[in-house]
């Protein structure tokens, strides 16, 4: 895990330079494709998943050394054809995860936040679950253990494979020729993300569109059919983790809903969008059906606010870095706190960003918790060996998220406070 917070010292700088090239480039162009508030929700929602992967919760039911020594068949010398078998089993692998993620009710919640975002940029990328507990990835690098590539081998790609897969969440680069037969582009992972009947669920793959090709799964970006980003069951709301968790609340309540004891069990193993019949009639839920003409999720949001939850998201980014960078020093305990403050941080002011009424609550709480914390330790987590009054920046930092949660819940006149329910 720790190799993993030091890749993402470098990883997540970089991203963010991506998004400020993207951001001004549509600004310079005056085609825009980013709006703020869209914007900070995704970029907090891959803080979340990137704080839950280095912390390492969730089971994993099997690791991929453990069916290495179990099932391979080979022994792979150390050549580029390893790295070649390695990366075409990981794509193999993740293109069918991806479409068991949008074929199975069950396997829809951990994939869902990555479609939530009703814009379509390199920001809607770093939509990432947390949702996804149940850690079976390894189960479908069978092929990979029987020809015996090595894990470590495995645990180079794999990373390098994900971080791929964020070029492509834009809408300023056009169809790319020849690459359009080999490669997963832009045009085709605007289809993927598109809610047109056309479009629904095509384009799995990750980094090949070979796997589309042969398993039928593959559409053409259409001149005359734009695409329309979002989720037929639109989340309605700016709190990433919230969203992480809408679709299995669903599930959970439609299951203990029903009167069916079959519907009870299979609701879960159905696709994704089944619910009982007679669940269905009594509690029905909204569903796009005109894509070209509905409601996007919107809430009153002023100048300040909207240069609020981007200090939000830039403080916290730079906690969560420091976080990375002191990483073996904080210990396990102390990234668990550490960690549960991020999670916090990034409820309470998406919360404050939907204007519901308790978020005030959230960040009185998590800034009084903050500087308390500082208070009885003397310092956070050491950041003072590092920069000079660390510890105090932090606590004015959390003394403006006081501040700033009464302000914008009840100075705002423009404020309208609405029920995000999940």
């Amino acid at each position: 895990m720790e190799a993993y917070a030091n890749a993402l010292l470098y990883a997540i700088p970089f991203f963010m330079i991506l998004l400020v090239i993207e951001i001004a480039y549509g600004y310079f162009v005056k085609n825009q494709k980013h709006k703020v508030m869209d914007s900070v929700s995704s970029i907090s929602s891959g803080l979340t998943n990137i704080v839950k992967d280095s912390l390492g919760i969730g089971v994993i039911i099997v690791t991929y050394p453990y069916l290495l020594e179990h099932l391979a068949l080979l022994e792979m010398k150390s050549t580029w054809i390893i790295w070649l078998t390695a990366f075409l089993a990981i794509d193999f692998a993740g293109y069918w995860n991806h479409r068991l993620s949008h074929k199975v009710n069950f396997f829809w919640n951990q994939h869902v936040i990555h479609h939530s975002s009703e814009e379509f940029n390199l920001a809607c990328a770093l939509r990432q679950s947390i949702s996804n507990l149940l850690g079976y990835f390894p189960l479908l690098l069978v092929p990979a253990a029987l020809l015996g590539v090595p894990s470590n081998v495995i645990a180079i790609l794999a990373p390098i494979h994900l971080f791929a897969q964020f070029w492509y969440h834009t809408q300023h680069i056009g169809k790319l020729g020849w690459l359009e037969y080999l490669i997963i582009t832009p045009s085709q992972h605007r289809v993927h993300h598109a809610i047109n009947p056309e479009y629904i669920d095509k384009n799995l793959g990750q980094i090949l569109c070979i796997w589309d090709r042969w398993f039928g799964t593959f559409q053409e970006e259409l001149y005359d059919v734009p695409p329309q980003y979002g989720v037929l069951k639109p989340a309605s709301t700016w709190n990433p983790i919230i969203i992480n968790f809408q679709h299995i609340w669903r599930l959970i309540k439609d299951a203990w809903r029903t009167n069916n004891i079959w519907d009870k069990i299979r609701i879960w193993f159905m696709p994704t969008g089944w619910r009982p019949s007679d669940v269905k009639v009594k509690y029905p839920i909204q569903i796009i059906e005109d894509v070209y003409h509905f409601d996007r999720y919107i809430t009153p949001a002023s100048l300040a606010l909207k240069g609020y939850a981007v200090f939000q998201l830039l403080t916290t980014t730079f906690l969560m870095l420091f976080m990375f960078f002191n990483y073996s020093s904080i210990g396990f305990e102390g990234l668990l706190l550490f960690g549960a403050f991020v999670f916090v941080g990034i409820y309470g002011y998406t919360s404050l960003m939907d204007r519901t009424g308790y978020a005030v609550w959230i960040e009185v709480f998590r800034g009084i918790a903050g500087i308390a914390l500082i208070s009885i330790t003397g310092d956070w987590f050491g950041i003072d060996t590092y920069f000079n009054f660390g510890s105090l920046l932090v606590a004015c930092y959390f003394l403006i998220t006081i501040i700033a949660g009464v302000y914008f819940t009840y100075s705002e006149k423009d404020a309208v406070h609405t029920k995000v329910t999940i």
